[in-house]
């Protein structure tokens, strides 16, 4: 597995699009992460009166419409126009055509996407049509709709690739190991080009219930939903769920300079494990996560001391906070004590299988602007999280190499590292 980016091929980013709660547009979702916007807010889609939780990070003032002809609007889910939007912008950074690609170039060009509910939220509303009425409101394309690996087909179809056309749903770590796998098909020369990220709408009646019976979200903070989501906060109190697409254009180092790209950042490493120790809960010792971070630094050949900033996972839960912290500090040594870290989702709240696609669009924010974006609402931090968590207030400074942490259900842990183009 070492430096598996590099040899033989090396693997970088060179297109992005985001459509998130705090800003549909990668400046816009860049802007808002640094001047500390939370896009948490009551639900607005379906009555949650009956619901002890009534706040939710969803995306706002978005042309839902103007993603798909009106006839297919009835049969997707919500994630579909979410990833179209975010591929679609993704594609444009990029400076790509796919309209005018040849038959060899479409299939060069593949599509990997992360999702962790993928249709589930359609598949829901579905069957309320099915079983409670009016049923000719039910889509004929119920069944593959609701499947995950019909969001990756249509980006497949929207864009005329023939390349790979994958999904992978392993929690909240879904769109991390996505990316790596999309990275990876590149390096080993399978594919040239990669659409990959992540996209989840985890915002439904009945996934919502279902949260509510594992007790972690949060609902403390329902008067005030832009203060609930507070990772690393002694007052703290759970997840708020979140939605959005992150994706990017992967693409073979000379593959982009010889095409005069952009180039972002470059994919250097990757590491996962499993703790295999509970369905939901991470094992206290937190020595599997740290190792995923190890091995991804390993695999980029980079030491903790030059890691210059970490995204974390920050779910806004008492332990799950609370065992990143145990294994940053495993990982990185007496490194992490002073490396500035990060937790997105205190502005977006936890988008589930987008999770790490949002985290790397932080760090690439990070270096692109030479400045980190906060954690917000960490007005007092509990003291068994004391790490560098850029508190309240985004902050200059140069990052050269990145590394993103992911943790999900199932006790799975992914870890991606970046490192900023130069010289490329």
């Amino acid at each position: 597995m070492l430096n598996q980016f590099k040899q033989p091929r090396r693997v970088v980013i060179t297109g992005m699009g985001c459509v998130t709660p705090i800003g549909i547009g990668r400046e816009a979702f860049w802007n808002g992460l640094i001047n500390g916007e939370s896009g948490v807010r009551q639900i607005e889609t379906f009555d949650v009166s009956a619901s002890p939780v009534k706040i939710a990070a969803q995306v706002r003032g978005f042309d839902w419409e103007a993603q798909l002809n009106p006839k297919d609007r009835k049969h997707v889910p919500r994630t579909v126009p979410l990833a179209l939007a975010a591929a679609r912008e993704a594609v444009e950074d990029a400076a790509l055509s796919p309209a005018s690609f040849s038959l060899e170039e479409r299939r060069a060009v593949g599509v990997v996407l992360g999702t962790g509910g993928g249709g589930l939220a359609f598949t829901e509303q579905q069957y309320s049509y099915w079983f409670v009425g009016p049923v000719h409101k039910a889509s004929v394309y119920t069944i593959p709709a609701s499947t995950h690996g019909g969001l990756s087909s249509e980006l497949s179809m929207a864009f005329g690739l023939r390349g790979l056309s994958h999904i992978v749903s392993t929690g909240c770590t879904s769109s991390t190991d996505a990316l790596a796998y999309a990275a990876q098909h590149i390096a080993l020369g399978r594919q040239d080009v990669m659409l990959s990220g992540g996209v989840d709408a985890p915002i439904a009646r009945g996934i919502l219930a279902g949260f509510n019976l594992m007790t972690v979200l949060t609902n403390d903070w329902n008067d005030e939903p832009q203060r609930a989501s507070r990772p690393f906060s002694l007052n703290r109190s759970g997840i708020v769920l979140g939605e959005g697409a992150w994706i990017y254009v992967l693409e073979e180092l000379k593959h982009a300079q010889e095409r005069g790209a952009k180039i972002y950042a470059e994919v250097v490493g990757y590491g996962a494990t499993c703790d295999a120790y509970h369905r939901v809960r991470l094992a206290e010792s937190g020595d599997e996560p740290a190792r995923a971070m190890k091995l991804a630094l390993e695999d980029a050949g980079r030491k903790p001391e030059e890691v210059d900033y970490v995204n974390l996972h920050g779910t806004s839960t008492v332990l799950n906070d609370r065992i990143e912290t145990t294994a940053l500090k495993l990982a990185l040594n007496g490194n992490a004590i002073k490396t500035p870290m990060s937790a997105t989702k205190s502005q977006i709240g936890h988008p589930q299988g987008a999770s790490g696609a949002a985290g790397l669009a932080a760090a690439l924010c990070a270096m692109q602007t030479g400045i980190i974006p906060p954690t917000i609402n960490l007005d007092e931090p509990d003291p068994d999280c004391d790490l560098d968590y850029v508190a309240n207030e985004a902050r200059e400074a140069e990052v050269r190499v990145a590394l993103c942490n992911c943790i999900g259900f199932g006790s799975k842990n992914s870890a991606l590292v970046i490192e900023k183009a130069e010289g490329l």
